[in-house]
């Protein structure tokens, strides 16, 4: 079984916020202009809760389908945090090269981006609504980057095996940022930073990944069955979590600080860079709750975390 990153470029660069919007409402046509009209009507509504910033290990997709440990935390997850107005999920399957994109879309695909797994799981929609005026408001709040609506990307994997669990009514909608692989740890902590005004405004913000992802050398075995951790791996995540517990911001954003595993953990930083913008979205102030600990297949952390 494998998975597979998809990297792509957003289809168009707009001059202004004014022309992004003109781009999503008429490109999209009535059904689109329907949709931001209600979006910009429920976010004129009564003061929104403000919705934690919350980093997800999602581990193998066919978690999507099981009924075990993880799945029910991520359910109970959800019942805890509440409904938010949307979603903003950064996901380790979406990445570009040379710009941050945000998806306007108003209905994004449910993208199947991997192989090998039952026909059960390929046949898999969450049809959740996208959220292009939440969507807008994100490309303004990146004033650092020169950031570009996208019509190019639905929800991949690492969003929706996640939300059928926690929101599965697929009633709230969802719109996704993209990670520019080119960048270091610093540009996505600072990138999070920027999007945290959200919170306020009800939006959930949601990093998707692994803290250690090396499916090289994971055990062959059921994929999403609790296991112990090999040293390195368990090594990592230990370091991880010492560091967020210490606020050693640092330390996070240059990951091979953290320890001499990540040789191993972290062979590629794509499934790392999420948990950078959800705790750049935290508040200096809040500390990390940690909804669910353990490792499937030995050498995939499962750690999630919330702060707020």
């Amino acid at each position: 079984m494998r998975e597979n990153a998809r990297t792509m470029q957003p289809k168009s660069t707009l001059a202004s916020r004014r022309e992004a919007l003109r781009y999503l409402t008429v490109g999209a046509g009535w059904g689109g202009l329907l949709t931001a009209l209600q979006t910009a009507s429920a976010a004129q509504e009564a003061p929104a809760k403000r919705m934690p910033s919350i980093f997800i290990g999602h581990g193998s997709p066919m978690n999507a389908l099981q009924d075990n440990e993880f799945s029910r935390r991520l359910r109970q997850w959800g019942s805890d945090i509440g409904k938010p107005r949307a979603i903003l999920m950064v996901s380790a399957h979406w990445l570009t090269q040379g710009n941050t994109a945000v998806a306007v879309v108003t209905k994004p695909e449910t993208i199947h981006d991997f192989g090998g797994f039952p026909r059960e799981l390929a046949e898999m929609q969450y049809p959740a609504s996208g959220s292009p005026l939440f969507a807008q408001q994100a490309l303004a709040a990146l004033k650092s980057q020169r950031a570009v609506p996208s019509q190019a990307w639905g929800l991949d994997h690492g969003a929706w095996t996640v939300l059928h669990h926690m929101y599965p009514q697929a009633d709230v909608p969802v719109f996704q940022v993209s990670i520019d692989y080119a960048q270091r740890g610093p540009y996505h902590f600072g990138l999070g930073r920027e999007l945290a005004a959200l919170r306020a405004r009800g939006v959930l913000i949601a990093g998707s990944g692994n803290v250690v992802h090396n499916l090289r050398a994971t055990e062959n075995s059921d994929a999403t069955r609790a296991q112990a951790s090999k040293p390195w791996a368990q090594a990592f995540d230990d370091a991880v979590k010492k560091a967020l517990n210490s606020g050693a911001l640092e330390a996070l954003m240059d990951y091979p600080a953290l320890d001499a595993s990540h040789a191993m953990a972290v062979p590629t930083p794509d499934h790392y860079w999420p948990l950078l913008y959800a705790l750049g979205a935290a508040d200096f102030s809040e500390k990390p709750a940690y909804t669910f600990e353990g490792f499937q297949n030995g050498t995939i952390s499962m750690r999630c975390m919330q702060w707020g």
